[in-house]
C-alpha cells in the first residue's frame, strides 16, 4: 500500500493485496423467498448513492450502458459459482437474459437479476447438498483411469443434473485421494522416526479420508447457511463497482472495519496479506517482521487450502469468503496455526506457524557492509516498506531512517550503495519523495494527476544530496507504488542502475475512501450506515511523463527469478486502468561517470555464466509449465507417481541458494552495540546476515557497483 498525507486528507493506495470481493455466496433454504420491502428500499438508496459517488469522484468514470452491463454480468456470474459446482447451463441461460440489462436495472432500481440469481442458488444448493453425502457413503475405485480438470475456465457448466453429480463425484474423489496421499506420507515419516508406529492399510486410510471429506463438506454447507441476503447483495454490488477497476470497491460497514484493522498492522496473527482469487485464498504479501516472515516457508503466490488450530482437524478454506478464512488464521500471540498450502510448483505441504505480533524493528530500514571478490566495499540498505507515523509527532519515517543509514555508511567509507526495495509494496509518498532527494540535488520526483486537475509536480525540496556515489536500486515483481516512484525517478535522472525482475508490479493509481452515509439526506438517513466506497481518484506519472501504471519500472539489468514467466502484476487483474503519458516535467539528468551500456553488457555476461542464475531461470520455466498442468489423474498410482515427481523437482530447486564463499556480509560497527543487548535481535540479525550471504542477486549487484566505481 501507499499513503499520502496532505493536511487532513489521507489517500490510500493498495497493491495486489487489496481486498477483492470475489466470494462465492450461497443460502440454504427453500424455494423463492421475497425479500422484505425495507431491504430493497435500502439497496435502492445504497446503489443510487454509490453510483453517484463513482460518477462524480472516479478518475475515469465509465458509462452505465450495455457494455458496462456485460462486464458486470461476467464478474457476477463468475462470483456466483466460480467452481461451477452448483449452476446448470439452463440456469446460466436464464440469467444471461439480463446480461445487457444491469444498466437499466440500476437506473430503475430494479433487482430482478439479483432476486432471480438468489432463488436459483438456493434451490441448487439444496439439491447439491444431497450429492456429497450419497457419494461419500461408498468407497471410490482408485484403479480406474480417469481425470479431473482443475481449471474451471477450461470446462463449461453442467448440462444436466447427472453431469453435475458426476462432477461432484470426481471432486470428492480428488479430495479423498489427496488426503490419503498426505496420510501415507505422514505415517511413513513417523515410521522412519520410530519403528513402533503402526502402518495402516490403504482401505483404513480410505475410510478415514472419506470421513474427513464428509466433515469438511458438512462445515462448508453449514457456513453457507449463515450468510444472509446482505452478503449476497454485497457480491452483486461489487460486481458492478469493480468494473470501474480492481482497486475500486464497496465496503459494507463490517468490511470497512476489517480493512482498517488489516491496514493498522497491529493485529496478532501470522502477518500475511491475503486475497480471495478464483475460489482460493492466495498470499499476496508477507509482512516484514511478522511470524510468517520469520518462519520463512510461506511465500507470495502460495494458496492456502486448509487451516488447523494446533493439533485440531484442518478446515478446508477453498471457496470460503476471505473474511471467514481470516478469522481462522488470525489468533492470539503464542498459539499455533497449521496451514496446508499449495506452492506455485503444484506441491502441497503443511507448515506450522506460531502466531505473533509484528516485530516493528524488522520493518525498519537497516544496513550492512558487503564485499565480494572485487574487493569493493559496498553499503547495503534494506527497506521493507515506506513507513511513516502520521499520528505521532516525532514518529519514525522511512526517509529519515534511510538518511541515517546513508550517513553511517559514508562514515564506513563505502564505495557504493545498494538500496534494496525487493518486496516493498509501498507506503508513504512523502517519504518516497524525500528519499529520492537523498540522491539528487533537487527537482521533480513524481507527477500526480486528478480527473479535473492539471498534473501536480511533486518535487524534492532538500538542498544538495546526502549521497552522490554509485547507486543500485533492486526491485522485483512485488515492488509497488512508492518503490516504483523512487526507482522511476532514479532511472529518469540516470542517477543509478535499476536491477531485478523484468519489471515491477505496475500499480500507479491512488485510492480514497468515501463515507457513503454523508451522501444521504432527509428520509434516506434512516438507512445508515450503508458503508464506504474506495475510489480511484488519481494517477502517478514519472518525471519523463510516462505512467507507472501497468508497466511499472523496467530493470536496466534484468535478472532471472522464480516468477519471471508467471502472469503476475497489475495487468493480471480485471479492468485495470491503462498506461498513458503526459508531458514530461522539467528536470536535469545526472551525468554519470560510467558507461551504462558497458556495465549492463558485463552484468548480462556474468548472469548468463552463473550456474545458480541459470538454474533459477530453469526453475522459473518449470514453474510456468507446471501451472499450465490443470488436469489431475484420479488413478491413485498415477497421482502418487506424479506427486513424487513434483516433490523431487521441487526439492532439487529448493536449496539453490547456498552460502557464497567470496561474499562477505557484516553489520556496521555502530549498530552492534544495540543488537548485542537483545537476544531476539541477535538471532534475527544472524538469520538476516546468513540470508544475505546466500543472495546471488545481491552478489551481482556488488559486481555492478564495482564496475560503476571503475567507470567502465
Amino acid at each position: 500500500m501507499l499513503t499520502m498525507k496532505s493536511r487532513s486528507l489521507q489517500f490510500t493506495i493498495s497493491t495486489a493485496a487489496a481486498v477483492l470481493f470475489c466470494s462465492f455466496i450461497l443460502f440454504d433454504s427453500g424455494a423463492t423467498i421475497t425479500p422484505p420491502a425495507d431491504d430493497h428500499e435500502k439497496d435502492k438508496v445504497l446503489i443510487k448513492t454509490l453510483m453517484s459517488s463513482l460518477q462524480n469522484a472516479h478518475y475515469a468514470p465509465i458509462n452505465i450502458d450495455d457494455d458496462f452491463s456485460k462486464k458486470a454480468f461476467g464478474l457476477y456470474l463468475e462470483r456466483l459459482d466460480y467452481s461451477k459446482r452448483f449452476l446448470l447451463q439452463e440456469d446460466v441461460k436464464a440469467l444471461r437474459a439480463y446480461e445487457t440489462k444491469i444498466d437499466d436495472q440500476v437506473n430503475e432500481s430494479d433487482f430482478t437479476l439479483f432476486d432471480k440469481s438468489w432463488d436459483i442458488l438456493q434451490n441448487r444448493l439444496k439439491e447439491t447438498q444431497g450429492y456429497y453425502r450419497e457419494i461419500l457413503a461408498e468407497p471410490f475405485d482408485y484403479k480406474v483411469i480417469e481425470d479431473l480438470e482443475l481449471d474451471q475456465e477450461n470446462r463449461d457448466f453442467a448440462a444436466s443434473h447427472d453431469e453435475l453429480k458426476e462432477h461432484w463425484r470426481k471432486i470428492l474423489k480428488y479430495q479423498c485421494l489427496t488426503r490419503i496421499a498426505e496420510m501415507e506420507e505422514q505415517q511413513e515419516k513417523r515410521h522412519e522416526e520410530s519403528d513402533t508406529v503402526v502402518i495402516k492399510e490403504f482401505t483404513e486410510l480410505e475410510i478415514t479420508a472419506r470421513e474427513k471429506v464428509l466433515k469438511s463438506n458438512d462445515r462448508f454447507f453449514e457456513r453457507m447457511t449463515k450468510w444472509d441476503r446482505e452478503d449476497q447483495m454485497e457480491v452483486y454490488i461489487n460486481s458492478m463497482v469493480n468494473v470501474f477497476g480492481p482497486h475500486t470497491g464497496y465496503f459494507a460497514p463490517k468490511d470497512k472495519e476489517n480493512f482498517d484493522i488489516s491496514m493498522s498492522g497491529q493485529l496478532e496473527g501470522i502477518g500475511a496479506q491475503l486475497q480471495e482469487k478464483d475460489g482460493f485464498i492466495k498470499v499476496t504479501n508477507i509482512v516484514p517482521g511478522s511470524a510468517s516472515y520469520r518462519q520463512g516457508e510461506l511465500e507470495e503466490e502460495d494458496l492456502i487450502l486448509k487451516v488447523a488450530q494446533g493439533s485440531g482437524d484442518p478446515v478446508d478454506v477453498t471457496d470460503m469468503r476471505l473474511d471467514e478464512a481470516v478469522k481462522l488464521i488470525r489468533g492470539k500471540k503464542g498459539t499455533e496455526v497449521r496451514l496446508t498450502i499449495k506452492k506455485i510448483s503444484g506441491v502441497i505441504k503443511e507448515i506450522s506457524i506460531i502466531r505473533d505480533v509484528v516485530i516493528l524493528e524488522e520493518t525498519y530500514a537497516k544496513s550492512a557492509i558487503i564485499q565480494n571478490e572485487t574487493g569493493t566495499r559496498v553499503g547495503y540498505i534494506n527497506l521493507p516498506k515506506f513507513y511513516a507515523d502520521f499520528n505521532q509527532s516525532g514518529g519514525r519515517a522511512a526517509a529519515d531512517d534511510v538518511k541515517k543509514e546513508l550517513l553511517k555508511l559514508k562514515q564506513e567509507n563505502v564505495e557504493g550503495i545498494i538500496l534494496d526495495l525487493r518486496g516493498n509494496g509501498g507506503g508513504s509518498l512523502r517519504d518516497a519523495i524525500e528519499m529520492t532527494g537523498h540522491f539528487i540535488p533537487d527537482g521533480p520526483v513524481v507527477q500526480v494527476k486528478g480527473r479535473y486537475s492539471k498534473p501536480e509536480v511533486m518535487s524534492d525540496r532538500q538542498n544538495g544530496v546526502i549521497y552522490d556515489g554509485p547507486l543500485v536500486v533492486m526491485l522485483n515483481h512485488f515492488s509497488a507504488s512508492a518503490s516504483e516512484i523512487l526507482a522511476a525517478a532514479i532511472q529518469d535522472y540516470d542517477r543509478g542502475i535499476i536491477m531485478g525482475s523484468t519489471q515491477s508490479f505496475g500499480k500507479g493509481t491512488v485510492q480514497r475512501f468515501f463515507d457513503l452515509d454523508r451522501g444521504l439526506a432527509g428520509s434516506e438517513s434512516q438507512y445508515r450506515p450503508i458503508g464506504s466506497v474506495k475510489i480511484t481518484t488519481q494517477k502517478f506519472y514519472r518525471v519523463n511523463g510516462g505512467a507507472t501504471q501497468l508497466r511499472g519500472v523496467a530493470s536496466d539489468i534484468s535478472m532471472p527469478d522464480r516468477y519471471k514467466y508467471l502472469d503476475m502484476g497489475e495487468g493480471e487483474q480485471d479492468f485495470v486502468m491503462p498506461w498513458d503519458e503526459i508531458p514530461a516535467a522539467s528536470y536535469s539528468v545526472w551525468k554519470p561517470s560510467y558507461n551504462e551500456a558497458s556495465i549492463v553488457k558485463s552484468s548480462q555476461e556474468r548472469i548468463a555464466g552463473n550456474e545458480v542464475m541459470v538454474k533459477v531461470e530453469e526453475n522459473s520455466k518449470r514453474l510456468k509449465s507446471q501451472t499450465e498442468e490443470t488436469i489431475v489423474s484420479l488413478n491413485y498410482d498415477t497421482y502418487k507417481l506424479r506427486k513424487l515427481e513434483l516433490d523431487k523437482e521441487d526439492e532439487a530447486f529448493d536449496d539453490l541458494m547456498k552460502p557464497i564463499e567470496s561474499l562477505s556480509v557484516s553489520n556496521i560497527v555502530s549498530d552492534m552495540n544495540d543488537i548485542s543487548t537483545d537476544s531476539v535481535k541477535v538471532e534475527l540479525n544472524e538469520k538476516w546476515l546468513k540470508k544475505l550471504n546466500k543472495d546471488v542477486f545481491l552478489n551481482e549487484a556488488v559486481f555492478v557497483i564495482s564496475d560503476m566505481k571503475k567507470g567502465v
